[in-house]
């Protein structure tokens, strides 16, 4: 006998009934919203039952127990809200379960909102929030979670660029700036999307697969529900899409759903990657499920087996999670609504004449928070904050019949081959096609019949970086130069073949070129060529409108300048030593002749006389030093002492000098003639730029005006109007890009040099149009080919450069002698100096500390210490005549003289002041000379 559905509901309602009878339980009725005729519909129906057969079974002594009633919502939006309406008011259900679309769910959970009564429903779509709507339970994954695991897997296998398909509904819609966000966040592109209604001819979808199919993107994401699902795919087999070179992925709903799908739908998916949500295979869930199929058959036996897919179980979970809530409020338990009062007079409709549920708010609040761990058919679970918490994905691969696992997405480390070892890879996928190469996820677009049109640029000069030339017999393009050379190589780097054609960039009668650099980039980004190939340097402003390639050449901007012979110069003695060993040179000659004279000054004849005397006899001694000339007597050893270092450091000095010099003027010494730019502007002269060049515009920037500014288009020019000058109506430098200036001063290596700063700019690159896939794949190129091939092709055009470089390197090695190279010696000469003072300074002040001691005052005892300072001591003649020294002190006794006296006495012959062995000048003039009182 075959048991109908709605026998199979009665029977139910008699078991349950019949248990409360016997245990005296309380009934809490639930109303059930689905779509009877879909299969989710009659999964979610029998899960839904057997859940609280199961449960109650298992719980026979719960005082309350669930009497579910359902409605059929007829797969429409208004039945839905009907059926919702029909339960609160005349069924009075604490809950509902359902309805399983969004767009359903979403006019019913502002009923449940109004009735203060949850909505449990399994509706993916994130446009219904959770926040806004406090009675809305989500009992299945947000849509949203499974983004990060498809945008892992775009991720893993280095796709840039994807077109997003999806189905024009509730459902659809809300996933769409969610995709956008997830493919922002791993750098890929959304190039373009594709919107399908659900009632969608089978022509229109064909002819927005031909319209995907021009495009150069391969890598397809689908967000639809079944049906839909099942004729698009239909149609990308169709229009040729389900081959080698495409990529296919499909959300959860579609994934967990195949069974949904027809026989001629998964054929026509072979190869289509998924993600789904993971369920583990456990045995209570083996065991439900064969018991299931059974169930199945018997309430639906005209309808072919199917699967029991995720949507199912968790329905069978949630009808536990909300049994046990139901439990946990028993003693709030009152199955009955508050009524709203209002005006006999105000017309009421049939939701404001439900009211309120006064078991809502309690039964809300264990439902969105879920406070005890549910051990379900699905693994944990758990709901917070009103949705179940997602946690394992499983991709699959479809092949033939069935689905193939290829690993696993994990929360906290990413994808996986294997759930139990984390490998962050994933198994050989089999793609459309039947084939196990990686898609590289884009093509060249049919509609340029696979061939790229390549502009170059058109020169009359500098044909060694590129040159385009058409022949006239021929007709044929001729390209060739560096810088095609380059992009040849770069392109045979590519793990896959691009044809392509150059288009010079000339006008129409072919003899010049059709505008600057900038209308070139302007005619990309117009779609005119595919690319441009030439010495094009990356620049922000261009790279608003076109992709660029990473720079296959170095970068910069800098001047060339003339160089002139430093040996001509007048001035070339100063050369050998830099302005500060200069000063610093200067500045130890007059302060070693200070010293020598302050101790000299009272001792030694020669260091007084007048003022001018002195000053002249101390700047004289300290510079005879330099030439060993200095013939003054010195008397004093400290004096001595620092002559013989400071000598020392003379003779280091006047030896590097002389080396130094002698090395200038036999070695060719070349110099910049300028070495900043700003310089020229301030003189008022020219400077000269590459014609076509954006290097005018940072001329113009720099306050350069027109007629300071002058264009030339060869290396030849270049050379002529530097030879001329600005004065003679060329220019004094010339501004280029650093690629040209290393050609030209290969060329003119003894005349020019490049000077000044170098205005780092990007370098030379290949410009593609915007949003190109090929960017990628070509940068990734450049690089390769700059390690392997870039040095080859550079001499073959350029010729070795390092000969030039290094022949100018010794030219312009600079032999001038620094400062910290004689650090040292200035430190010691100081240092030696400066004790010598401060032991005759000490001293000094020892011999005269009556002065110090006295009760003048201080302006006095200065005065005292000066004039004591000054006066003159005959050390040599009171030596050799003490007698008369004491005469003179007898006779003499003002505190001058006596205070002298003094001082004569303390320099003894022990102390080394002086000497009187025989032989020696000062023998000799000690024993001439008789001491008198002198003053100067």
């Amino acid at each position: 006998m075959v048991i109908t559905c709605h026998n199979m509901q009665i029977f139910v309602h008699m078991i349950i009934s019949l248990l409360c009878l016997v245990h005296c339980k309380t009934n809490v009725e639930i109303g059930v919203i689905l779509d009877m005729d879909t299969s989710i519909g009659k999964i979610s129906n029998t899960c839904i039952s057997m859940a609280l057969h199961d449960f109650y079974q298992k719980h026979y002594s719960y005082t309350t127990v669930i009497r579910p009633h359902f409605k059929d919502s007829k797969q429409d939006n208004i039945e839905a809200a009907s059926a919702a309406i029909d339960l609160l008011k005349n069924v009075q259900v604490m809950a509902i379960m359902g309805p399983t679309t969004s767009a359903q769910t979403d006019f019913v959970i502002d009923i449940g909102d109004k009735a203060k009564v949850p909505i449990i429903s399994p509706a993916t779509s994130p446009s219904l929030s959770l926040t806004d709507n406090l009675y809305f339970v989500r009992s299945a994954h947000d849509s949203t979670s499974q983004l990060k695991p498809i945008a892992d897997v775009i991720e893993y296998y280095n796709w840039k660029e994807v077109v997003f398909v999806y189905e024009d509904d509730e459902y659809g819609r809300g996933l769409v700036p969610y995709l956008s966000d997830a493919m922002m966040n791993i750098s890929t592109k959304v190039m373009y999307q594709t919107v399908i209604h659900p009632s969608a001819s089978d022509d229109w979808i064909r002819s927005e697969l031909y319209k995907l199919k021009t495009m150069q993107t391969r890598v397809f994401v689908v967000h639809a529900l079944p049906d839909l699902a099942s004729r698009f795919f239909k149609k990308v087999k169709e229009t040729g899409m389900m081959e080698e070179g495409y990529v296919w992925i499909t959300t959860e709903v579609i994934t967990s759903r195949l069974h949904d799908l027809d026989r001629l739908a998964i054929e026509s998916m072979q190869g289509v990657i998924g993600v789904k949500s993971y369920i583990p295979r456990s045995k209570e869930l083996i065991g439900f499920e064969n018991r299931w199929k059974r169930e199945f058959r018997k309430q639906y036996p005209e309808d072919d087996p199917t699967e029991l897919d995720m949507f199912g179980i968790w329905s069978y979970d949630a009808v536990f999670a909300l049994a046990r809530a139901v439990e946990e409020v028993r003693n709030e338990v009152n199955t009955t609504f508050k009524q709203v009062k209002r005006d006999s007079r105000e017309l009421i409709s049939d939701l404001d004449a439900i009211g309120a549920s006064k078991m809502g708010p309690s039964l809300i609040r264990l439902i969105r928070n879920t406070p005890f761990k549910l051990k379900g058919l699905s693994g944990d679970f758990h709901i917070v904050d009103g949705q179940l918490q997602p946690s394992v994905y499983e991709i699959v691969n479809i092949i033939g019949k069935a689905e193939k696992s290829i690993g696993f997405w994990i929360p906290e480390t990413g994808i996986s081959k294997k759930l139990t070892k984390q490998t962050k890879d994933l198994k050989v996928v089999t793609w459309p096609g039947d084939t196990h190469v990686i898609p590289k996820g884009w093509e060249i677009p049919t509609n340029n019949a696979n061939i790229l049109r390549i502009g170059v640029p058109a020169k009359g000069g500098f044909v060694q970086f590129i040159d385009a030339n058409t022949d006239p017999q021929t007709k044929q393009v001729v390209v060739k130069g560096f810088c095609v050379d380059v992009f040849d190589a770069v392109v045979g780097a590519l793990p896959y073949a691009v044809k392509y054609e150059y288009m010079p960039f000339v006008t129409k009668d072919g003899k010049k070129p059709a505008g600057s650099y900038n209308n070139l980039i302007d005619n990309l980004s117009d779609g005119k060529y595919d690319a441009v190939v030439g010495d094009i340097m990356i620049l922000a402003d261009r790279s608003d409108h076109v992709d660029f390639t990473l720079p296959y050449a170095e970068a910069g901007v800098s001047l060339i300048v003339p160089v002139k012979d430093e040996r001509k110069s007048p001035w070339i003695f100063m050369k050998p030593l830099e302005k500060e060993l200069w000063i610093t040179t200067g500045a130890f000659l007059i302060y070693i002749g200070l010293v020598v004279w302050v101790i000299e000054h009272r001792v030694n004849e020669e260091f007084r006389g007048t003022r001018d005397d002195q000053v002249g006899m101390l700047l004289w001694f300290s510079f005879s030093t330099l030439v060993y000339a200095h013939r003054a007597t010195l008397i004093s050893n400290l004096s001595r002492f620092v002559v013989i270092v400071w000598v020392l450091v003379v003779l280091v000095l006047t030896s590097s000098y002389t080396a130094s010099l002698t090395s200038m003027l036999t070695v060719q010494q070349l110099r910049p003639s300028y070495t900043d730019i700003y310089e020229i502007l301030r003189n008022g002269e020219s400077v000269g730029y590459q014609e076509g060049s954006y290097v005018r515009d940072m001329l113009k920037g720099m306050n350069f005006t027109d007629d300071q500014l002058k264009v030339y288009s060869t290396f030849e020019e270049y050379d002529t109007a530097l030879t001329l000058g600005s004065k003679q109506g060329g220019v004094s430098a010339i501004m280029d890009e650093l690629p040209y200036i290393r050609v030209f001063l290969a060329k003119y290596c003894n005349n020019y040099t490049m000077a000044g700063p170098v205005y780092k700019t990007a370098g030379f690159g290949f410009a593609f149009t915007k949003g190109s896939s090929l960017v990628h794949d070509m940068s990734h190129a450049v690089l390769k080919v700059t390690e392997e091939q870039m040095l080859n092709i550079s001499n073959q055009w350029f010729g070795p450069a390092a000969s030039c470089d290094q022949q100018n390197g010794a030219k312009f090695k600079s032999d001038q002698l620094r400062l910290h190279s004689f650090t040292g010696l200035f430190l010691i000469a100081g240092l030696s100096s400066t004790l010598a003072f401060l032991i005759f300074f000490f001293r000094f002040l020892h011999q005269n500390r009556e002065i110090l001691r006295s009760q003048d005052s201080f302006s006095q005892k200065i005065s005292a210490i000066v004039k004591t300072f000054d006066v003159f001591k005959d050390v040599k003649s009171r030596k050799s005549n003490p007698e008369a020294a004491v005469e003179v002190n007898n006779n003499n006794n003002s505190p001058a003289v006596s205070v002298f006296h003094q001082e004569a006495g303390m320099f003894s012959h022990d102390e080394g002041f002086y000497t009187t062995k025989p032989g020696t000048p000062f023998h000799d003039t000690m024993q001439a000379l008789e001491i008198t009182p002198n003053t100067p």
